[in-house]
C-alpha cells in the first residue's frame, strides 16, 4: 500500500517542499530510503522502527520503500523521521490516511516515540504559511512556539507519536499555535546590554564617532595604540543602537533558526548582535559555506555589529570575502548543486594598531618600526576593504588628567535617544523605498537625499584632490555628512557637517 506524505526541508534560508512517498509491499522484509538521502536521512530506518514498535504500533515485517521527492533534491538531517514514520502507520491502515493530505510534517523521533525539536522550524513555517495557507503544520512540541511567531500559521504542536495518533483518530487535540500568548518583544538580558559608554572615560572623539556610526547604520574602523580602549567602546556600540523591529527580529531568529542556535528557553532574538570572532578563523566560519551551506559569522551579525579586532591579523581570503557583503547587505555562497543567499546587513565596527609594535603616533611609548614595516602592516587590508569602511577614527592613549576628571561621562541611554530621533528622521525620509539608513544609500540616491551647496561642494571636491579619495571614499563622507545632520535634526547638509564628516578619513590622510 502507497501513502504520501507532506513535509519540507530547508537549504540555506530557502524551504523546499518534499513529498514523503511510502511503500508498504509484500516480499523479502527491507526498509530502504532513497531520494538523495544523507547519512542522517538513511539512519531514520533504525529511528523509525523503534520508535513505533515502542509507542505500542505494530512495524510491518514488509518491504518497506521511502521516496524523498523531488530526487534531485539534497535531504539532510532527522527531520524526516515523523513523516516517514507516519506514512508506515498510513500504509498499513493503523491510522486513518483520509486527512493526512491537510499536513504538514516534520520532526526528528527517539526511539521511546518522542518528537524532538529541529532546526530551521521558523522558516519553514513562513514558507508554509505563505505557500499552502489551508494546510496545518504538525511540529515538535518544544518547536511551536518558534512556529507561532508567524503571524496566522496553523501549527500544532506533538510530542509523542501516540499524540499525533489520538489527534488523527479525534481522540484527542494536539496545542495550536493560536493559543499560545501573542509575543511581547522585550529586550533580553544579554551582556550587551549591561555594557554602557558611562563606564569608559575620555575618548570624547571616538564616542562621537560611534554614535554617528550607530546613527547612520556607518561601518567604523579604530586605530590606536595598545590598551587605549578600542575594543572597550566597540562592545558599547550595540548598547547605543535602536530597539529591534518585529521584522528585523524574525530576520535575524531565521538565522539562528536554520543553524540550530536558538536559545531552547527563549524563540526569538529580540537583542541586537554582538559578533567578534577570532582573527584565526576560516573564510566559511565568517562568511559561511560548507558543502551544504550554512551561515557564517556575517550572517549571525544580521541588523547587529560584527567586531573585528585586530582587523590586519586576519586572513587576507576573509577580508576580501567581506566585500560582498559590506557593500550589498547579503553573501551569496555558490555551489554546484546552486547558489545559496543569506542576509549579511551589520555594522563592521574593526580595530587594529598602526603598525606592527602598536605604538606608531603614542605619547608615551616609542614606536620601533621602520616605515616600511608600518606601510606593510597596515596594506594587509587593502584599499577596496578600507574604501567600505565609512569611518576611520584615531584612539589616543587617555590622558592623566582624563583619567582624573571626575566629570560624568555620558551614558548610553542619553547617546541612543540621539540615536533613535535620527533614525526616525532617516525612517520618514526613506519611507516606501526600501533604504533602512543612510549607510544603503547609493550613488545614485545622493543627489536626492543629499543635495549640497555650492561651498560644500567646493569643500568637497578640495578634499577629494588633497587626500586623493576614490569615488566611492567620496560616497561615503557625503552620507556620513547626511548622518550628522540628521543628529541634530537638520534638513540640509551644512558645510561643517560636511568638514566633520572629512575628518574621519584618516587613513587617507599621507599621515598613514
Amino acid at each position: 500500500m502507497l501513502s504520501i506524505i507532506n513535509s519540507c526541508c530547508c537549504l540555506g534560508m530557502e524551504t523546499h517542499d518534499v513529498r514523503v512517498e511510502v511503500d508498504v509491499s509484500r516480499g523479502l522484509p527491507a526498509f530502504n530510503i532513497v531520494g538523495l538521502p544523507d547519512a542522517a536521512v538513511r539512519e531514520a530506518t533504525e529511528r523509525v522502527r523503534g520508535a513505533i514498535r515502542n509507542a505500542g504500533f505494530e512495524f510491518p515485517i514488509k518491504r518497506i520503500t521511502v521516496n524523498l521527492a523531488p530526487a534531485d533534491l539534497r535531504k539532510e538531517g532527522a527531520l524526516f523521521d515523523l513523516p516517514i514514520a507516519i506514512g508506515i502507520l498510513a500504509a498499513t491502515r493503523q491510522i486513518p490516511p483520509t486527512i493526512i493530505p491537510q499536513h504538514f510534517f516534520i520532526g526528528e523521533l527517539s526511539l521511546d516515540g518522542t518528537i524532538c525539536p529541529v532546526p530551521g522550524i521558523l522558516s519553514m513555517a513562513g514558507s508554509i504559511n505563505h505557500e499552502h495557507p489551508e494546510k496545518i503544520f504538525i511540529v515538535p512540541h518544544n518547536n511551536l512556539e518558534e512556529a507561532s511567531l508567524i503571524k496566522g500559521i496553523k501549527a500544532r504542536g506533538a510530542g509523542h507519536l501516540r499524540d499525533i495518533f489520538s489527534y488523527l483518530t479525534d481522540e484527542g487535540e494536539l496545542p495550536a499555535a493560536a493559543d499560545l500568548p501573542e509575543f511581547e518583544l522585550e529586550p533580553g538580558t544579554s551582556p550587551v546590554n549591561t555594557l554602557d559608554f558611562a563606564d569608559v572615560k575620555g575618548q570624547k572623539r571616538v564616542k562621537r564617532a560611534l554614535e554617528i556610526a550607530a546613527a547612520g547604520g556607518h561601518n567604523i574602523l579604530m586605530i590606536g595604540p595598545p590598551g587605549t580602549g578600542k575594543t572597550l567602546l566597540a562592545r558599547r556600540l550595540p548598547s547605543i543602537l535602536p530597539p529591534l523591529s518585529w521584522e528585523e527580529c524574525l530576520e535575524i531568529t531565521r538565522v539562528y533558526s536554520v543553524a540550530g542556535l536558538l536559545p531552547k528557553d527563549h524563540p526569538v532574538i529580540a537583542d541586537r548582535p554582538f559578533r567578534a570572532p577570532h582573527h584565526t578563523a576560516s573564510a566559511v566560519s565568517i562568511i559561511g559555506g560548507g558543502r551544504v551551506p550554512r551561515p557564517g559569522e556575517v550572517s549571525f551579525a544580521t541588523n547587529g555589529v560584527l567586531f573585528l579586532d585586530e582587523l590586519p591579523e586576519f586572513h587576507r581570503d576573509v577580508l576580501e570575502a567581506l566585500r560582498q557583503p559590506l557593500e550589498d547587505g547579503i553573501v551569496t555562497v555558490t555551489r554546484a548543486s546552486g547558489a545559496f543567499t543569506f542576509p549579511a546587513r551589520f555594522i563592521l565596527a574593526a580595530s587594529m594598531n598602526p603598525c606592527p609594535c602598536g605604538h606608531l603616533g603614542d605619547s608615551q611609548q616609542e614606536c620601533s618600526c621602520t616605515p616600511y614595516q608600518a606601510q606593510r602592516y597596515r596594506s594587509r587590508v587593502s584599499g577596496p576593504i578600507m574604501d567600505r569602511i565609512d569611518l576611520h577614527v584615531e584612539v589616543p592613549r587617555l590622558e592623566l588628567k582624563d583619567l582624573k576628571a571626575e566629570k560624568k561621562e555620558e551614558s548610553s541611554l542619553h547617546i541612543r535617544k540621539r540615536v533613535v530621533k535620527s533614525r526616525q528622521w532617516q525612517h520618514e525620509r526613506f519611507l516606501g523605498t526600501g533604504i533602512n539608513c543612510n549607510a544603503e544609500l547609493q550613488s545614485h540616491h545622493l543627489s536626492h537625499y543629499c543635495p549640497l551647496d555650492k561651498n560644500s561642494k567646493e569643500l568637497l571636491y578640495q578634499a577629494f584632490h588633497k587626500l586623493k579619495l576614490s569615488m566611492r571614499a567620496l560616497d561615503r563622507i557625503v552620507k556620513i555628512a547626511r548622518t550628522i545632520a540628521d543628529l541634530v535634526g537638520s534638513p540640509k547638509i551644512e558645510q561643517m557637517q560636511l568638514a566633520e564628516a572629512i575628518q574621519y578619513r584618516c587613513l587617507d590622510r599621507s599621515l598613514w
